[in-house]
């Protein structure tokens, strides 16, 4: 797209993102009734089936900058949307609020599963940070240490998650609204009662009706997030923007719309867990693309990380931690229309930004 005109980049960079935004929303309805049908869980259903499919565009392009041996690009478009993805949350915390429910969304999702779900993300990036250092030769049947351990981390964390949806060992006593306490255990996971309130027409359909949404839904997500990434870049250039800067803030947030319109659906659907586990499952995914970007190039894709990914993925990890003590003391009082831990990964990564800005 390099070659076409800078307004008719803009425009289909405005088109793309409305193709994407549309595309998230039928996600997100789809997913909430099928978490029902086929008993997958909020949680494991934003983890991994909602997570996959809204990070379709970056998959797309990771694949295609391997095939090209620009491993680079393979690695920045990875790492370098993490931590927006995590700002992600901090919208929908602000923008996300029901007129029944006005605690922060930490408060609202209370699920010691999603705190799994955000230990598995850290480890997989604290993977990641160590495979950087490795050298480039150490390959073996096409694959390099590190992108194997990834893969294992997250399949192992999946199997893990399976199983904490299904039965956790705690009790958490807790007086709610009404004042009166109450004992949530095993596979309660200590959540806060929701009312989930499917899409009524989604909820109507047959299941293989749905599962055909869905996956028309995730392939427009994937062109039309391809074609948001492409007309961005190229609309950056002409106006002669940093690309590592742009990448990190105007495109990753632009990349970040399946997730804002999946997560705001959900939010709506009285679904908050399904909401934050797309961000933490997404999130946790995307190094995993790593491995099969390593089999198509042939050569070792993490030692190509430059300071600014390694950067990036560090102050995601930061960000993820802030959500984690949230989720955990779940905080009630809102600031400035959001969560104290939202308000707090706002400003970390505000100073995040200055600090990108010194070392771009």
């Amino acid at each position: 797209m390099g070659s076409l005109p800078f307004w008719l980049n803009a425009l289909i960079f405005v088109a793309a993102a409305a193709v994407v935004w549309v595309a998230g929303v039928q996600l997100s309805k789809a997913t909430d009734v099928l978490d029902d049908r086929l008993h997958i869980g909020s949680a494991f259903g934003g983890l991994i089936v909602l997570a996959i499919a809204t990070n379709l565009p970056e998959i797309a392009i990771t694949v295609s900058a391997a095939m090209a041996c620009n491993l680079e690009v393979a690695v920045g478009n990875i790492l370098g949307g993490i931590a927006m993805q995590t700002v992600v949350l901090v919208l929908l915390d602000a923008f996300g609020r029901r007129d029944n429910l006005t605690g922060p969304l930490t408060f609202r999702a209370a699920s010691l599963v999603l705190v799994l779900e955000a230990v598995v993300l850290v480890t997989v990036l604290g993977v990641v940070v160590a495979g950087t250092q490795l050298p480039s030769d150490l390959m073996f049947a096409r694959l390099t240490p590190d992108v194997v351990i990834i893969t294992a981390v997250w399949v192992g964390g999946l199997l893990v998650i399976r199983r904490a949806e299904r039965h956790l060992p705690w009790k958490l006593v807790h007086a709610e609204h009404s004042g009166s306490s109450s004992e949530h255990g095993s596979g309660s996971a200590g959540r806060h009662p929701r009312s989930k309130k499917p899409h009524p027409s989604y909820a109507k359909m047959s299941t293989p009706k749905l599962v055909a949404v869905f996956a028309g839904a995730a392939l427009a997500t994937l062109a039309g997030g391809v074609a948001l990434e492409r007309a961005g870049d190229a609309a950056a250039s002409e106006l002669g923007l940093s690309g590592v800067l742009f990448g990190a803030t105007v495109l990753a947030l632009a990349t970040s719309l399946p997730e804002i319109s999946t997560g705001l659906q959900a939010i709506r659907q009285g679904d908050d867990e399904l909401a934050v586990s797309d961000i933490f499952g997404g999130n946790a995914f995307l190094p995993v693309i790593l491995l099969p970007a390593t089999l198509i190039s042939g050569q070792a894709v993490l030692p190509t990380a430059g300071g600014v990914d390694i950067y990036l993925t560090a102050l995601a990890m930061l960000l993820t931690l802030v959500y984690v003590i949230g989720l955990i003391l779940r905080p009630h009082r809102r600031v400035l229309g959001m969560g104290v831990d939202s308000l707090i990964v706002l400003l970390i990564y505000g100073v995040g930004l200055a600090g990108l800005f010194a070392l771009a």
